[in-house]
């Protein structure tokens, strides 16, 4: 337990960021929130703004987690207590963006189905944004559990 607590009180840079928690989940959000950002795009985007805001979320979130993962990964925090309040507060933007995103593109999409049934749209899009609503999910519980165990490292400094 004592090694746990000594792990959860620094922040790791270089490759360590690959084998810690929460860090470890760095990749996992890149990855659903890039299938979110492609997804969404490779569809019709209406109406464009629950849409545009959708997008917004997706691309706003990969790049400033791929950044947050290069910040980290050359050790620019120097293990400061401020860059883990820092980490903390980024991914609760995040959950509550990701969140609001989510319920958006679930709604447009449960809107989609009847607009389906007048032929206003194809099917295929319909389906991919079901895929979208899913992955977008996934990467808002991503995001929830990175900043729940940031909250812990932050207290733990």
């Amino acid at each position: 337990m004592a090694a746990a607590t000594q792990q959860m009180s620094s922040l790791p840079s270089g490759l360590a960021i690959c084998t810690t928690a929460p860090d470890i989940l760095y990749l996992p959000e890149l990855v659903f929130g890039g299938l979110v950002w492609i997804l969404v795009a490779s569809t019709l985007v209406s109406p464009a703004n629950p849409q545009g805001w959708v997008m917004f979320v997706s691309v706003f979130c990969f790049v400033m987690t791929f950044l947050w993962l290069i910040l980290f990964a050359c050790g620019v925090h120097k293990n400061s207590s401020t860059w883990a309040a820092a980490d903390f507060i980024y991914h609760l933007i995040a959950v509550v963006f990701y969140l609001s995103a989510s319920v958006i593109l679930a709604y447009i999409t449960i809107n989609m189905k009847t607009w389906n049934a007048l032929n206003i749209y194809p099917f295929k899009y319909y389906q991919i944004d079901i895929s979208a609503v899913v992955f977008s999910h996934i990467a808002t519980l991503l995001y929830f559990i990175h900043c729940i165990l940031s909250a812990v490292r932050w207290k733990s400094f």
